[in-house]
């Protein structure tokens, strides 16, 4: 996703590399059903914490999660794990290996996976500063300019951390015994998902590196920054950073969505969440990639209001204000334990939590969002869900049925909800292009049809006659980038949060063989371009492959028009015969595989796959 020119910008060949050699998947990776539970909080080590878990797994089972994430595991120095001291030792102050294993062992019979909280920037010796045990490591794992000043290894690629030493992952040693830890030691233990810890401190591309080597099927980061309230870009970006620095295959937690929503409610400035009508946290440039959350371990209060590490909290009386929002809103939201079973809240989060799962709301839904002032902000996401938090007045409409309500927030579901249809659509349209040149399609309902027939009135802003999709050819590493964060096939261009060079929604490339001469053969199954085996009709046939939600086409139809970059321009019109109504525009099914050539009224062909 690339959001401005400066900056979002892709790994390219990483990317490539990862999609071509079939990489795992992971929650991050595709549109999630997931919600996590935090579960613990910085108190939690005072108490035999595992036995807690376990005894709790019915219940955990039945807030709806589908994620746990556990405190660090490994022995440490300080009782709340952050210290790691011997990775491969799962005795710790939360308890002991058997007592962890029994927990995830009883996550799992719930049918709940469970996350492991990953130390790997710094590590502390056993007796003296460096003196590192199980595994065992020399001064050339620290990082040349550790304070402690006798580390050998590489300059660091992040942050230091000084309470304990930065180590070198440069070093294939370090690489093989950590990833050795997660395969080895973790995922026996119970372990599925990784949650990075203190992500700031080393380059992105090692957390992309232990994810992969470890086929982890949860990943985010902690990178946790100062937050400039009145331009939050720069925060966004820092997200975004990480996740290209991971080629894709992590998520990281949603820190500015964390902070707007701090002054959204301690403030009354329900107004900062919005941003051109587009959610103003990281969620607003690229949700599948994000995990929202209300408080964690250091942001907030443990058991009480004002105790634990309570850094940056959201005020203690606007809690469910927060849930109501991370819960209807996209990203995987993670909920914190202290929150659930300490401050008794957890039959009006489990609620939150059965209306986003009834209403099917992923980690890529849509957000329209439709006031955002100094005592109230209200949305409708997916088209489904409407939900208003604050103290100012806000109601939906006809059509919507209050679902939930609380002190500062309500939420409705549609009386008579829209049966999404998604089914897959192929386009293929024939044009030659030159070097630096791609094509790009523009679709959806003519706006005066719509007006006049179905009784909607179409703007750039509500996209009512816009075709919802989702991409399913994220391979091709040019126009990944233009993908990113696109929702529509609509008239309008970039949508908010995608790159401004997606001049409309983009296809990729196709032939029917690839000769020999050409060199190494391309496939869109393995490079996203190339040679594919749906495209019987020749060279230069630019092929868009996404799912469609074929409720929102008209009797099942929808218009296109392509442009080419740097050069050719629009399409001319054209009129195809047959079509079900007039327009200069190509007319395609939803649903189907449809064939053009660029310029010509007559398709190749509409038929089922």
């Amino acid at each position: 996703m690339q959001r401005v020119n400066s900056g979002c910008r892709y790994a390219l060949a990483a990317l490539a590399l990862c999609c071509a050699s079939g990489a795992h998947s992971s929650e991050q990776q595709h549109s999630s059903e997931a919600v996590m539970l935090q579960g613990f909080h910085w108190h939690s080590h005072q108490t035999n914490w595992y036995n807690s878990m376990q005894a709790n797994a019915s219940s955990i089972k039945q807030l709806g999660v589908s994620h746990v994430w556990f405190p660090p595991v490994s022995d440490a120095a300080a009782p709340q794990g952050y210290l790691p001291r011997q990775l491969n030792n799962l005795n710790s102050a939360y308890g002991s290996a058997a007592q962890l294993q029994a927990a995830t062992a009883a996550l799992a019979q719930q049918g709940v996976k469970s996350v492991a909280d990953i130390v790997v920037n710094h590590r502390v010796g056993s007796t003296n500063w460096a003196d590192f045990t199980n595994p065992s490591w020399g001064p050339w794992a620290v990082t040349r300019d550790d304070e402690w000043g006798q580390g050998s290894g590489n300059w660091d690629s992040g942050d230091g951390y000084h309470a304990a030493r930065d180590l070198d992952h440069s070093n294939v040693t370090v690489q093989t015994d950590i990833i050795s830890w997660i395969n080895n030691v973790l995922k026996p233990a119970g372990f599925s998902g990784i949650r990075f810890d203190y992500s700031k401190g080393y380059s992105a591309y090692y957390a992309g590196l232990y994810a992969r080597a470890t086929e982890a099927d949860f990943c985010v980061g902690e990178v946790w920054t100062d937050l400039n309230y009145d331009n939050v870009d720069g925060h966004r970006q820092q997200l975004v950073d990480f996740i290209n620095g991971t080629a894709g295959d992590c998520g990281v937690f949603d820190f500015t969505t964390k902070g707007l929503l701090n002054q959204a409610l301690n403030a009354n400035q329900y107004w900062r969440l919005s941003n051109n009508y587009q959610p103003a946290g990281g969620i607003g440039w690229w949700p599948q990639k994000m995990v929202t959350f209300v408080d964690n371990h250091d942001t907030g209060p443990s058991e009480m209001c004002g105790n634990g590490q309570s850094h940056w909290p959201v005020a203690c009386n606007k809690v469910m204000e927060g849930y109501a929002y991370i819960l209807s809103h996209p990203g995987i939201p993670s909920v914190y334990w202290a929150h659930v079973y300490d401050w008794n809240l957890y039959q009006p989060i489990q609620a939150l939590i059965a209306l986003r799962r009834e209403l099917n709301i992923r980690s890529d839904a849509s957000v329209a969002i439709q006031v955002a002032d100094a005592s109230r902000y209200a949305a409708i996401v997916d088209g489904r869900l409407a939900v208003k938090i604050g103290p100012g007045d806000w109601q939906p409409g006809a059509g919507w049925t209050l679902a939930l309500s609380g002190d500062g927030y309500a939420l409705w579901k549609k009386s008579t909800p829209d049966q999404a249809d998604w089914q897959r659509t192929l386009v293929f349209v024939y044009g030659v292009t030159a070097a630096g040149q791609d094509m790009f399609i523009r679709g959806g309902i003519d706006h005066n049809y719509a007006a006049a027939n179905l009784g909607l009135s179409c703007t750039a802003s509500n996209y009512q006659c816009a075709l919802p999709i989702r991409h399913n050819n994220l391979r091709n590493p040019t126009t990944v980038p233009w993908k990113q964060n696109e929702q529509y096939l609509d008239w309008h261009g970039s949508e908010s949060g995608q790159s401004s060079a997606a001049l409309g929604t983009a296809a990729d490339w196709t032939t029917n063989m690839w000769p020999a001469s050409w060199g190494t053969k391309r496939t869109v199954a393995l490079d996203g371009y190339g040679e594919e085996p749906l495209n019987q009709y020749g060279e230069h046939y630019w092929m868009l492959d996404v799912e469609m939600d074929c409720s929102r086409s008209a009797n099942g139809w929808f218009e296109l028009k392509t442009f080419i970059s740097n050069g050719p321009g629009w399409e001319a019109d054209i009129s195809q015969p047959g079509a079900p109504y007039a327009s200069g525009n190509h007319f395609a099914q939803c649903g189907k595989l449809n064939v053009f050539r660029r310029g010509e009224a007559q398709p190749v062909t509409i038929s089922n796959f």
